[in-house]
C-alpha cells in the first residue's frame, strides 16, 4: 500500500494521514486513531491495520515499513468483508 491510499475506505484516510497522526498526536490506544477523520469507525475493515500501524509506533518501529497489501488487494478483501455482512458502511460511505 503507498501513502496515499485509502486505508480506511469508508472515510477516504489514507495511510499518510494515519501515520502523520501517529508521528504527531500520539495517541495512547489504537482507539484514538478514530481521532484521525473517523479512520476505523465505519465498517471495521482496517481496524487490524490502524492496530497494526499502531503497535509499530508504540514499539518505535518504522511505521513505513509496516507490512500492508497493496490497494487493490486490499479493495477487494474489503468488498468480500462488506459483502459477507460482516460490515456494514455508514450511509454515504465509500
Amino acid at each position: 500500500m503507498k501513502d496515499d491510499d485509502h486505508l480506511c475506505l469508508c472515510f477516504h484516510v489514507t495511510k499518510r494521514k494515519v501515520i502523520n497522526y501517529l508521528r504527531i498526536e500520539r495517541p495512547r490506544a489504537a482507539s484514538q486513531l478514530a481521532d484521525c477523520h473517523g479512520a476505523g469507525t465505519g465498517c471495521g475493515w482496517c481496524r487490524a491495520y490502524l492496530q497494526k500501524l499502531f503497535d509499530a509506533s508504540r514499539n518505535e518501529t518504522d511505521v513505513d515499513a509496516v507490512d500492508l497489501p497493496e490497494s487493490e488487494d486490499y479493495a477487494r478483501s474489503r468488498s468480500a468483508y462488506v459483502k459477507a455482512g460482516k460490515g456494514t458502511p455508514p450511509p454515504g460511505a465509500g
